[in-house]
């Protein structure tokens, strides 16, 4: 499994299949777990879930960005989604990483790019996600978000389980709504934990510690064991649905989302959209290989569908 992880983890930083791949995504069912390349088909998909009572946090998707001018251009997309939820009223906020506006460029790029993001957000009343990404970005993320948090109150971010640092820097940004994963990038031992095991007890300490002392939490994993240690803990402790939401991705597990949305708990969707979604589609693959049945089921079966109509 660990080869396994390896090698699709490899395959996700390849600017050149990264191209290929684009081109062949219609052709592999790839939209059962993208929610469209344009806003027309984004909006309609927000607006089915929305009808089910569930959340949306989307995903504009984009990556190996290494000039200022395709970092300006993915902060205009997204800016562009965020007035489009504002305009239709939708039930749903912006996930966003910070390499994808100019990190790996200059932070100060990065920084003033997220700042309109912000600003434009705070106007629409719009949350903002600032996804955690590989371990050599950790610090510089985070010292934007510090940097932001000065000017801003409309925005949170991610504590990855399987990194060892995971407890010490929620315990520092407990003010701050956070998504608490698993993590989905390839880390050494030096800095993250390698089995199952130790991220899973790690994920539900994080979990049960933010629920206790933080902000909102948003609880992001399709583990159905844990998944109900955490509700177990949450009625045993009297904590209010009001204060954390489950979150999934899109195309992943719909019943259970379903299922606990009708139990009346929070939910949300998350929603990547866009063209460029190869590399957020194989770290998906890589956290939980397991998925790749589910792929290859869901897309099997939609050829299958075709077939019969």
């Amino acid at each position: 499994m660990t080869v396994i992880k390896s090698c699709l983890f490899s395959l996700s930083q390849n600017s050149n299949i990264n191209k290929l791949a684009t081109k062949m995504g219609p052709k592999i069912g790839i939209k059962s777990f993208i929610a469209g390349t344009t806003l027309d088909e984004l909006e309609m998909n927000i607006v089915r879930l929305n009808k089910q009572n569930i959340a949306v946090t989307v995903d504009n998707l984009g990556e190996f960005v290494y000039s200022e001018s395709e970092a300006y251009n993915a902060t205009y997309h997204i800016i562009k989604v965020i007035e489009r939820i504002n305009e239709q009223n939708l039930n749903a906020h912006i996930s966003l990483k910070l390499t994808q506006i100019g990190l790996d460029i200059n932070s100060e790029i990065c920084k003033q790019n997220l700042m309109r993001i912000l600003a434009k957000a705070n106007e629409a009343h719009i949350f903002i996600n600032i996804d955690m990404e590989d371990y050599g970005h950790i610090q510089s993320s985070w010292q934007i978000i510090d940097d932001c948090e000065q000017v801003f109150n409309n925005f949170g971010t991610v504590i990855q389980a399987s990194l060892l640092r995971a407890k010490k820097d929620r315990r520092e940004h407990k003010y701050l709504r956070l998504r608490i994963v698993k993590g989905a990038y390839k880390e050494s031992g030096k800095v993250a934990y390698q089995t199952s095991k130790e991220i899973d007890i790690n994920y539900l300490e994080l979990c049960k510690s933010h629920l206790q002392d933080g902000k909102f939490t948003s609880i992001a994993t399709h583990d159905y064991d844990l998944i109900t240690k955490l509700i177990r803990y949450i009625e045993q402790n009297e904590i209010s649905k009001s204060n954390f939401e489950f979150q999934m991705l899109y195309g992943f597990r719909t019943n259970l989302q379903q299922q606990l949305a009708q139990q009346g708990y929070q939910v949300c969707v998350y929603m990547p959209y866009g063209k460029d979604w190869y590399g957020y589609f194989m770290r998906r693959l890589a956290e939980r290989p397991q998925n790749i049945n589910l792929v290859i089921k869901q897309s099997l079966s939609k050829f299958w569908l075709k077939g019969r109509l």
